[in-house]
């Protein structure tokens, strides 16, 4: 089992108070995130750290500055007491065909909708992802993101903590073993409460999150 999965495009790390765990990462890794941009009508926003290659964690909250959405915000963040690791992205080289070939093995990531956010120098980023409301509603289950001519977000100088390794657990690894397998990557899973913990390499040592 490889330490990283293959086809990693990101880790989210969702948090009720985007401020608070902005600062709660910095401290911890002497490492601070980068402003990531405005997810606009979502009432959400983020701050981004590269992994290293082409993946990073994205740190997201309630954005102060919108009105509430009339609906629940991205990821359950409206839910949440504390920070907490909720799930991962994975970008396959051909978005369409990685949801036909899952749902060839009977896995079904849902379908692929368009997404945007304004990067803090206006800059409009749009990207396509698996909705994920037919899909697994476990975490570990990653979904599925394509970037297509957007500048991947690891490519605007990011700072950078190394990701050393990315695991999970929840309570039955057998029955989610099989739809990341349909979905071409692995997870290094456990027996346990659904839980994703990842660890990075930084100038104060290595850190672990849940």
């Amino acid at each position: 089992m490889n330490a990283i999965p293959a086809l990693l495009d990101h880790l989210v790390l969702a948090t009720p108070d985007l401020s608070a765990t902005v600062a709660d990462f910095a401290r911890r890794t002497g490492v601070t995130p980068a402003p990531g941009g405005v997810h606009i009508g979502l009432g959400t926003r983020n701050h981004l750290v590269s992994l290293g290659g082409a993946g990073y964690l994205e740190i997201i909250g309630p954005d102060p500055e919108q009105c509430a959405p009339g609906q629940p915000r991205p990821f359950e963040v409206d839910g949440l007491t504390a920070a907490r690791t909720v799930t991962w992205a994975i970008s396959p080289p051909d978005l369409d065909s990685a949801i036909e070939a899952a749902r060839a093995q009977g896995y079904d990531p849902g379908a692929a909708q368009t997404m945007s956010r304004r990067r803090p120098d206006g800059t409009l980023l749009e990207w396509r992802l698996t909705d994920g409301d037919d899909a697994h509603p476990s975490g570990p289950v990653p979904f599925l993101i394509d970037w297509s001519a957007t500048i991947h977000p690891t490519a605007s100088g990011l700072p950078v903590t190394p990701l050393l390794s990315l695991s999970a657990s929840a309570p039955a690894p057998d029955e989610i073993r099989p739809l990341l397998s349909a979905l071409g990557t692995d997870l290094d899973l456990t027996p346990g409460p659904v839980r994703i913990s990842f660890t990075v390499d930084t100038p104060r040592g290595p850190v672990t999150f849940h």
